[in-house]
């Protein structure tokens, strides 16, 4: 199946702020996979989304800042943190096309072990380090992630890239990055979507100079990593702002 028409901004308001939050400086690195690949890791109710036939599995790091509940400003120091994640890209019955973390590598321990309760991602604790170094041609960024709890311990990633001049992004550029909100299970395993809304994504080429990761087996994908990736983006970033999650099986239009 192939996808419908990618927005560019969210298809629908996401309602009541639950909470805001910036995503900067991320580094999109993502692998072509059969949808059979992915299946096995979509929530109840939600199936691969494929373009020209295939999934995707995404390694992203990036700096995630000002967290806020409900409208109010950033959570000082837990609010900002490093983070990588292992995503996919799931579409439920209702045509709401959504992130499916697998792993979610987080700077904070105590940001962790809350938002594990609390939301049922899962949010991992990682000694986590980012540095950029301005270079002829176009700055350098290295994300170093060391998995700290829960294990596997010692799973580490370096993403070492080289950003470029701004593009104006393709198909499956939109596709891979125009989401607006995230799918996952509740205690009771019942499948949520959490919508949210930002702006169009300021995206810029790459290069990758060095990869050297261990995160995607550890989520499931051995070998994918050896792989050279299919795309490689940078954005400086985007502010977010989340609404309340709601029943993936019913169409919800917040007006």
């Amino acid at each position: 199946m192939e996808p419908e028409a990618i927005t560019l901004t969210a298809p629908r308001p996401a309602g009541r702020t639950v909470f805001t939050q910036d995503w900067m400086q991320l580094t999109f690195v993502h692998w072509a996979v059969e949808p059979e690949v992915v299946a096995p890791f979509m929530p109840a109710g939600v199936r691969p989304d494929v373009f020209d036939g295939k999934s995707y599995v995404a390694l992203v790091p990036f700096s995630m800042e000002r967290i806020g509940l409900f409208g109010t400003p950033g959570v000082p120091y837990f609010g900002s943190f490093l983070e990588t994640n292992v995503r996919l890209y799931g579409v439920d019955a209702s045509g709401r096309r959504g992130v499916v973390f697998c792993s979610l590598e987080a700077s904070r321990f105590l940001t962790v072990a809350v938002t594990r309760v609390f939301t049922g991602l899962n949010y991992l604790w990682a000694g986590m380090h980012l540095e950029r170094t301005a270079q002829t041609g176009g700055d350098v960024l290295e994300y170093r992630t060391t998995r700290r709890w829960p294990g596997p311990r010692g799973a580490a990633s370096l993403v070492r890239v080289q950003v470029g001049d701004m593009i104006e992004a393709s198909p499956l550029e939109h596709f891979l990055t125009a989401r607006w909100g995230l799918f996952l299970s509740d205690r009771r395993g019942r499948t949520r979507f959490w919508p949210n809304e930002h702006p169009t994504w300021p995206l810029r080429a790459a290069t990758l100079l060095h990869l050297d990761d261990q995160l995607v087996a550890a989520a499931g994908f051995p070998g994918l990593a050896d792989r050279p990736p299919i795309s490689v983006l940078h954005s400086e970033g985007v502010s977010v702002r989340f609404g309340p999650r709601h029943p993936a099986f019913v169409h919800t239009h917040v007006t």
